[in-house]
């Protein structure tokens, strides 16, 4: 029986790393079967080309360059993991998936929604989540939450407050193309509340 594929999305510093972590700990103890990744990465391949993304110093970097390494990536990180995971029955939980790319390229560096999916139902070829989590925080928090907690920041935490604002506007433009497999979850509140709702969506979802 085929596993089921979930993805968990939100701005910069909304929390998902940590509640991928979380969300794992948690099924592990209920003995579900689970694989747990991330984007840009996963991989091998997938996590060199994160490195160029994500480089401060590849600031010349053109838009469509960027949306183009994204869809390398993910398509290397589904081929070899994700595909062959959900095919053995395992339940994946992934930190973004296309949807990023929608919001972050299309909308974030105003290249177009429509152009990113395009390139990226190329790269996924049909393969799309059963559910998708969006943690739901304003940008100016979790950029504050970033720069308290993160030493290092990447070439996309260095883009200023328009930029994110338009990933946020975007991501509201996702969430509605998605509706009938994306959950809203306020990740304001503390974190361990947040995992709590979340983890309960996921139990019922693989139990369901």
């Amino acid at each position: 029986m085929r596993g089921l594929f979930i993805t968990i999305e939100g701005p910069d510093g909304s929390g998902k790393t940590t509640m991928v972590k979380e969300l794992s700990k948690r099924l592990k103890k209920e003995k579900i079967n689970h694989l747990t990744t991330r984007e840009p990465g996963g991989i091998d391949i997938a996590e060199q080309i994160r490195n160029i993304i994500l480089d401060p110093k590849n600031n010349t970097m053109d838009a469509k360059t960027e949306a183009l390494l994204y869809a390398a990536s993910r398509r290397q990180h589904l081929v070899e993991k994700i595909i062959p995971a959900l095919e053995s029955g395992k339940n994946v939980i992934c930190e973004r998936f296309v949807e990023s790319s929608l919001a972050y390229q299309g909308y974030g560096r105003q290249i177009g929604i429509e152009e990113v999916f395009s390139i990226n139902q190329f790269a996924v070829d049909g393969v799309m989540p059963d559910v998708t989590i969006f943690l739901d925080i304003r940008p100016d928090v979790g950029l504050t939450r970033i720069n308290r907690h993160r030493k290092n920041l990447d070439r996309l935490d260095l883009e200023g407050i328009e930029f994110h604002d338009r990933v946020y506007e975007g991501y509201s433009i996702v969430k509605d193309m998605f509706q009938d497999r994306m959950i809203v979850v306020d990740a304001n509140r503390d974190i361990e509340e947040v995992v709590q709702d979340v983890y309960k969506i996921i139990y019922d979802k693989i139990k369901g």
